[in-house]
């Protein structure tokens, strides 16, 4: 186990588990079981009083708020499917939790998260999602240069790619934080916060 420590006010930042993403063709594991683990994680923060961050990806029908520049990739343009960009039903609407809406890759810029989290006295945050190489990377790594102790729960986030998946997991995740599975989490948050 490679997790050591969980502070005293820990929160849990799960990226962009919505019903466009969550039901994306992704690996090593599926959308189902991050889903499954990160609702596991989310209970169990929750029953212990810490706070739970929902976040979702979304942008206009017409693409006004995408973030500018040129990119060798086409970005995602015109109408996307009714209700893509909603929270996973097994996550959302529960009392509490905070849900931040993002128009980019990370979580930390053009949101309110930083502020969210340091009015909660959060000092670390455990994250999970789709995808690694994007959403949660780009995540740990403004959540580090932030000053946040960050826990990467491995196997509770998935990619497009296997490869971009292991390339997170292997070389950057190391390098913003520690690491660990659900289960190790889990068992830390036990010992720790009863």
């Amino acid at each position: 186990m490679t997790v050591t420590a969980l502070d005293p006010r820990t929160a849990l930042a799960v990226i962009d588990l919505q019903a466009g993403i969550a039901a994306a063709p992704v690996q090593p594991h599926s959308g189902a079981e991050v889903v499954a683990r990160s609702a596991e994680l989310a209970d169990a923060f929750r029953a212990r009083g810490l706070p739970v961050v929902l976040v979702r990806v979304s942008f206009a029908d017409d693409g006004a708020d995408l973030v500018p520049g040129r990119t060798e990739t086409a970005r995602p343009g015109g109408a996307r499917p009714e209700g893509w960009d909603e929270i996973v039903p097994e996550l959302a609407g529960r009392p509490g939790d905070i849900t931040v809406t993002k128009h980019n890759w990370g979580a930390f810029h053009g949101t309110g998260l930083d502020v969210q989290l340091r009015r909660r006295g959060v000092t670390q945050i455990v994250l999970t999602g789709i995808a690694t190489s994007i959403g949660v990377e780009s995540t740990a790594r403004a959540a580090y240069e932030h000053g946040y102790h960050v826990t990467l729960a491995t196997d509770a986030m998935s990619d497009m790619s296997p490869e971009a998946h292991l390339h997170s997991v292997e070389r950057i995740f190391p390098r913003l934080g520690e690491t660990g599975t659900t289960a190790e989490i889990l068992e830390l948050l036990a010992k720790t916060h009863g």
